[in-house]
């Protein structure tokens, strides 16, 4: 057999560059990296259908490494290939259960690890064959003996209800709701010799609608039945549903995804993938139980979106983990709107028992291309959801539809990036926080903008993706943090009591060494630390509380004061209030927004600020934007608020035209 080259992913955390060039001595294309963070969007924008995690020496980084690659290599029909040393095989259940499908133990050679690419590659291969074809179909349906009352079950359908090939008719009878149980009951009583075939419809729970279609034989005095999901082809490989969620499973969906694709003249396709964040955390603090039942109840509100929106049509299905794909052919903005709703049905908490539990979730949105197929489509799908869970802030990413844009844009700025530093291109712009009593404005946060010669004004989000792409992350923080410090130091006397507001990246707090080397650049600057705070997003918290924990707990004993950012975006979690030294919690601005919402939506909001002032917090409502929203955020009680409302971003001499105009004119 031979073997032809292909893309190969590799990340090692100590031997990059030595296995990067074995592989491609070898004729594998390789992409290579030593960081996890980022490497999910990496593999996805490798085209890689094979992943290797040299985890030798590094058991936890792999582990971490594999949990954030498996979803991604089991979504898109891959193999996982995990290098461990000898005595560290404990951690191989725990890598198997993340996705790794394939090991090798050191020491090994380059024979054999070359061999064990290919094996993975040929593995790889199986998968994306199967992706076309298919399972074998397995069918659903039951066998009644009238003589001895038992009832035996297909294998794909006690695999589906998760119950054994022989359960009691009570048993499955209780299944059934009181409505269903009775239409099943009447249509075997109407069976006879002169009606030996009748149907009825009904919810089964793990599958949906279904009908039962009942054959009587009465030579053999038994009943048979074909269970048939509604709407499903009458083809041997007919979708099947995904018994946890209820949702059609992977493969199905793949074949779903197939068959729109190669219809004619039906609107374009749209593929979004939907991750659900913190599930994880969820599932290891409450257990499986908690756990599957969330993401019925996730399913479920994804589900009636859909329906309301996009119609029967439209595919909803769970492809792996906490991930779920919806797809449909509809005009582009409704999609948007699906997706929008879907954000925010998923932002709602969720009541599990006696307990509360608040997700959120990613999505990743692809338009078909004209030569895309299920896997193509998918993949740039994956891409766009990689890149929404690198933001500290986006919902969703839209997949690059062919022109310049998403990667080819993110690229070309990440090329950009160094000269537009030298060029002195990255300025910092300060948004008002107002006192929501007094309509003071009492501080403000700094905001970096980047004047680019060809694609005018670039946020800091599109910003810290280019940095991402070309590994300059501390770089261009180290950048913003002295630009914003010496442009405070040297602000004007109407700006001197001012509070002043800077965010610390997720890189920054696992810097060793950070607070020393930042507390130094503040007194450099002049600028004191008594009107310092730093604002850390949740999602900048989640790889190690410890570490956070430690660095601000540094930070606040030298006087500054501390901040989560973003709060009610998926992240939220009560540990990090109760374990970090916090003064501040900023509520993100579609959570204060939907403070004029539904009386829901009311409740939540001023739980989040009770929960927040009880614990000495001064609580601060972004996002607002009209008189409506902080006359209802201060009644809960807000004390301060930034938003369009007072002030977009502006430059030091518009904010201090703006202070001078607030200072003659009075209180709002």
């Amino acid at each position: 057999m031979t073997f032809a080259p292909a893309p190969l992913f590799i990340l090692s955390f100590r031997q990059r560059d030595e296995l990067a060039s074995l592989a491609a001595g070898a004729g594998w294309q390789v992409v290579a990296a030593r960081r996890v963070g980022g490497a999910e969007r990496r593999f996805l924008s490798s085209g890689a259908s094979v992943a290797v995690i040299d985890a030798r020496g590094a058991p936890e980084e792999g582990l971490a490494a594999a949990k954030l690659l498996g979803g991604a290599v089991e979504a898109n029909g891959g193999a996982m290939i995990v290098l461990v040393s000898r005595g560290e095989g404990a951690t191989i259940a725990a890598l198997y259960d993340a996705g790794a499908t394939h090991f090798l133990a050191s020491p090994f050679s380059d024979a054999e690890l070359l061999q064990a690419l290919r094996f993975a590659a040929r593995h790889a291969e199986r998968m994306a064959r199967e992706w076309q074809a298919g399972p074998a179909f397995a069918p659903l349906g039951w066998r009644y003996d009238l003589l001895t009352r038992g009832v035996v079950l297909t294998a794909g359908l006690a695999a589906l209800l998760g119950t054994d090939e022989e359960p009691s008719v009570r048993a499955l009878l209780r299944r059934y709701d009181p409505e269903d149980r009775a239409a099943a009951l009447a249509a075997l009583r109407r069976m006879s010799s002169a009606r030996p075939a009748t149907a009825f419809a009904h919810d089964l729970a793990g599958v949906g609608r279904v009908v039962q279609h009942l054959q009587f034989d009465p030579g053999e005095h038994r009943i048979d039945a074909v269970v048939e999901p509604l709407g499903s082809a009458p083809e041997p490989a007919a979708e099947m549903r995904e018994a946890l969620a209820g949702a059609r499973d992977a493969g199905s969906a793949r074949r779903w995804l197939t068959r729109r694709l190669s219809g004619a003249g039906e609107a374009p396709l749209c593929a979004m993938l939907i991750a659900l964040n913190r599930f994880d955390m969820v599932n290891t603090a409450y257990g499986r139980t908690v756990g599957d039942a969330l993401l019925r109840a996730a399913q479920k509100r994804v589900e009636d979106v859909v329906q309301e929106v996009l119609g029967r049509d439209a595919l909803v299905a769970r492809m792996s983990g906490s991930t779920f794909v919806v797809a449909g052919t509809a005009p582009r903005a409704r999609i948007d709107l699906a997706a929008e709703r879907i954000a925010g049905e998923l932002a709602r908490p969720f009541v599990t028992g006696e307990s509360i539990a608040v997700l959120g979730c990613r999505i990743g949105l692809a338009e078909a291309l004209a030569d895309d197929s299920a896997a193509s489509l998918l993949r740039r799908a994956s891409e766009a959801l990689a890149e929404a869970r690198d933001s500290d802030s986006a919902t969703m990413r839209v997949a690059d539809s062919g022109g310049e844009g998403g990667h080819a844009q993110i690229d070309r700025l990440a090329v950009d990036l160094n000269h537009a530093m030298e060029r002195g291109e990255i300025g910092i712009l300060f948004q008002p926080q107002v006192s929501a009593s007094s309509g003071a404005i009492v501080g403000v946060e700094a905001l970096a903008r980047w004047e680019h010669g060809v694609l005018g004004s670039i946020g800091a989000e599109t910003l810290f993706a280019a940095a991402a792409r070309a590994d300059l992350e501390i770089g261009l923080s180290d950048h913003i943090q002295k630009l914003v410090l010496a442009q405070a130091a040297a602000w004007p006397a109407a700006l001197a009591g001012l509070r002043l507001a800077l965010n610390l990246t997720a890189a920054d707090i696992a810097r060793p060494g950070f607070a020393d080397l930042f507390l130094d650049r503040v007194d450099a600057s002049g600028f004191p630390r008594n009107r310092l705070t730093l604002e850390i997003t949740e999602s900048g918290l989640i790889e190690d509380l410890g570490i956070a924990s430690t660095l601000l707990s540094v930070m606040r004993g030298a006087g500054c004061r501390i901040a989560i950012d973003d709060f009610g975006t998926g992240y939220s979690s009560l540990a990090y209030l109760k374990a970090l030294p916090l003064d501040y919690l900023k509520i993100d601005k579609k959570l204060a927004q939907d403070i004029t919402g539904s009386p829901r939506d009311r409740i939540v909001v001023r739980g989040v600020i009770d929960m927040a002032r009880s614990l000495g917090l001064t609580v601060i409502a972004e996002g607002v934007e009209t008189d409506a929203q902080l006359e209802a955020l201060a009644k809960e009680g807000c004390q301060i608020y930034q938003g369009f409302l007072c002030s977009e971003a502006v430059s030091v001499p518009a904010l201090t035209a703006l202070l001078a105009n607030a200072a003659s004119t009075g209180p709002r």
